[in-house]
Formats: C-alpha cells, structure tokens, sequence
C-alpha cells in the first residue's frame, strides 16, 4: 500500500502528543535495606528501573540518644560493616541514581524534644551521611548521600519543620523526602512538609483503605488532590510491591495500569514509590510497570 506523507496538522498533533507523555513521565522510588534476602544495593541500581532508592532505616535518634542505623542483615553498623556499601552507593550514584537515608519508620525509637535537639540531629545527619566532615566513624564509609527521607510514624509532630529547615540550611542541594499515610493530614509530617522545603512526597496509598486505590477513583483522586495542594516539589504514589508487602492497598501492574492515567496529567505527578525491594524482586513489579510510569 502506498504511504501518504502526513499533513502539518497531523504531524503537529502526534508531537503534541508525544511531548505530553514525556512532560509527564515519572519514575520509580524504591525502599531498600530492611530484608538481607533482598538484591545488594548495587544490583538495585543497576537495574535501571529506580531514580531513587531509599536506604531504610535510622531508627534511633533525637531526645538525647545516641543514634542508631539498622540494615538489617546487610551488615553491622555497630562494627563498621556497613562501609563496605560506599561503594554501591558511589555506583548508585555514577547511574545517576539518587541514594537518600530514610528516618523513623514503623518500629524504633526516636522523636525530637526541641528545636535544638533537631539542630543537633541535623548536624549528627550533616557530618555522619551528608556533606559534612569526613572522618572514619561516618557509618556508610566515605559516600555522600544525596538526601534524607522522613518516614515518620511516632516520637510525636513537633519539630520535624524544625530538621527540615536546618538540613536545608547545611546545604540547599540536600534533598528531602516525605513519607506520609494517605489521610490528610499526616498525623506526623504535615507541619515538616508544609515548609515547602520537600522535593518529593511518596504518600502512602496503603494499609489505608479508605484513600487507597481500592476504596474507588472517587476517594483516590480527591486524596491526591489534597496532597497536591500542598506546597511540594513531586507527589509519588506509594504503593506496596506485593500481597505480602502490606495489610492492604496492593495494586495489580494490570490495573495500575489503568489508574496512572487519572494522575499522570496532574501538575505535581512524580511516579510511584513501591515498598519495598525485597517483595519487589520477588514480584518483578517495577519491570512491570516501569513503562507506563
């Protein structure tokens, strides 16, 4: 059959079309660390489905206490057998890969007392995984990360505004990330996050069922869009990676599929964050949806 040449009108409609899918492409932020059966750090970057993985977690620190990283079973922090991922995080990085140390998290034991214990938390962060002083007790060996993620799930609201704007004080290149429950507003970082100093917000869409995919496109999207109103830099949907990876809230790559639509053309649409990679690995979840982010 012979080929037509395409009119003006036509051409300019399909690069329309094409620009929007682009201006509106996301990526995928995954949380690693919390399960040794879980691919090495390197690996995870390297597979080229994450723009940011999020080492998981500190948590101890604030209100006098002297701070704690637990990997898991990657390695020893109290030994110093964790310096060994400087490495992975240096690859991580030549990938362009973005490598941040998440805060808090379901278990632990942290808080901030005052202002003052969240500048001396902000320091301890600044000189033990940041741009700070390099000294041989840095945790991580010598990689710099690229941010700090606030998972927060207890030790109280106050103060977390208080660590954001410090951080960013240090260094306004250090980036911030939030991860809240999806009812608005978040019983723990809705006073950091209102700072406007987060770059990335990864709300998470499960074990909530009343703002999750689940609870109908109703619900969904006007938890989005109250989380969008916020003064942030890129909304993520948080999603678990598998059945097993939470209570409720999993979300079939077929039918994530169909939902993405709905929110990839709001204004601060960023992707989705997936925890974590341990059930990622055993799903192939982010392969999965990786084209349609």
């Amino acid at each position: 059959m012979a080929s037509r040449a395409l009119a003006p009108f036509q051409l300019a409609a399909i690069l329309l079309v094409a620009l929007s899918a682009t201006c509106h492409a996301g990526s995928i932020a995954v949380y690693w660390g919390q399960n040794d059966g879980e691919v090495s750090l390197a690996k995870t970057c390297a597979s080229g489905n994450y723009k940011f993985v999020v080492v998981a977690f500190l948590p101890k620190f604030g209100k006098g206490q002297k701070p704690e990283l637990n990997l898991a079973g990657h390695c020893d922090p109290s030994s110093g057998g964790c310096k060994i991922l400087s490495k992975d995080i240096h690859s991580c990085q030549r990938r362009g890969v973005k490598v941040l140390l998440s805060l808090g998290g379901a278990d632990g034991s942290y808080g901030l007392s005052s202002r003052g214990d969240a500048r001396q938390v902000a320091m301890y962060l600044w000189n033990t995984f940041l741009g700070g002083t390099r000294s041989s007790s840095r945790p991580l060996g010598d990689a710099v990360l690229d941010g700090i993620d606030f998972d927060i799930e207890k030790g109280g609201s106050k103060f977390w505004g208080d660590l954001a704007r410090d951080l960013k004080n240090l260094d306004k290149g250090v980036l911030l990330s939030a991860a809240p429950q999806c009812p608005f507003p978040d019983q723990w970082d809705d006073g950091a996050i209102k700072t406007g100093l987060f770059d990335f917000v990864w709300v998470q869409f499960y074990n909530n069922p009343e703002c999750q995919i689940s609870a109908g496109p109703g619900a969904f999207l006007a938890a989005w869009k109250r989380w969008e109103s916020l003064p942030i830099g890129k909304l993520f949907l948080g999603l678990p990676a598998s059945k097993d990876a939470a209570g409720t809230g999993f979300v079939p790559a077929g039918k994530l599929k169909s939902v993405l639509p709905l929110i990839k053309g709001t204004p601060k649409y960023g992707g989705v964050m997936l925890w974590a990679k341990f059930y990622d690995d055993h799903t192939g979840y982010s392969s999965a949806i990786k084209g349609h982010v």
